[in-house]
């Protein structure tokens, strides 16, 4: 197979290059929403915990074996091949789109971006691949409690942090040239306007692993399928129908409106119980 040439049209192939926040929004409750779609999907991540950009680039560089490489097949199924190098799982499938980050402590912190994203770019233009398109992973702001160290890189303030992540994103997609946004960080922002409020994160910045990792993957469903998630045929088994619903119009909203809060009204108030 070579990278960016894809023969199977009726299946997306979408690889992330990130970390524990691409983990969240990508590698639980996206192939679900797809299969309940009759859309086929196969999603991989090149993980390595906490990855900046400034890691990935130093990776390409020299061509390190450095990643988790998880891989959703088109089944469901799924595999994890450690020591894997970027250009390998590059060169693994046909890719139709390649997904980039920042890591969360630097996500508001545009000058984090340039220098790497620089060489990342000119890195996977060089590779042989017609057709592929470039994904920004928007990510989200911590929890008003969080105790991550990076917290502090924004006055501890979550509304600082949301307005830096917004500005850097935009900054970005504009200079980078990036083909599609995926707005998880104005996602869980909209969602926040909600019941839910800021029970979101499990440990003041990973998602939720029910209702958290849900928004983010809804959110990917509808960028890159152009369609709302159909929340209404699948959700996790601890989501009620309810946050479910929530789940999609904050997906939907940021997708409209990628670098603004919007309040999403729902009818029926409840507790959240799952972290």
């Amino acid at each position: 197979m070579v990278y960016g040439q894809s023969t199977a049209g009726d299946t997306l192939r979408v690889l992330a290059i990130g970390n524990s926040f691409s983990e969240d929004a990508l590698e639980q409750y996206l192939h679900e929403l797809a299969d309940a779609a009759g859309k086929k999907i196969l999603i991989g991540n090149l993980y390595i915990g906490g990855a900046p950009l400034s890691l990935h680039w130093e990776n390409i560089q020299g061509n390190k074996n450095a990643y988790s490489y998880r891989k959703i097949a088109v089944d469901g199924s799924k595999s994890t091949t450690a020591n894997i190098s970027i250009l390998t799982a590059l060169q693994n499938e046909p890719w139709d789109y390649i997904s980039i980050q920042q890591a969360s402590p630097l996500s508001g912190q545009y000058e984090t971006y340039t220098e790497p994203l620089t060489g990342i770019k000119h890195f996977l233009d060089s590779v042989d691949a017609p057709g592929v398109k470039y994904i920004w992973h928007q990510t989200w702001a911590y929890a008003p409690n969080s105790t991550h160290p990076g917290f502090a890189n924004y006055g501890k303030d979550q509304q600082q942090m949301y307005k830096n992540i917004m500005k850097a994103s935009a900054q970005a997609k504009k200079r980078f040239h990036f083909d599609v946004l995926v707005p998880s960080g104005t996602a869980i922002q909209n969602a926040r306007t909600t019941f839910l409020g800021d029970n979101l994160t499990r440990d003041g910045y990973h998602l939720n692993l029910q209702i958290g990792r849900f928004i983010a993957a809804c959110t990917w469903f509808e960028s890159l399928f152009r369609e709302e998630a159909p929340t209404e045929r699948y959700r996790p088994e601890k989501v009620s129908a309810e946050a479910a619903e929530i789940a999609k119009q904050a997906a939907h909203a940021a997708v409209r409106h990628p670098f603004k809060t919007t309040k999403i009204k729902v009818d029926k108030q409840e507790p959240v119980i799952e972290q």
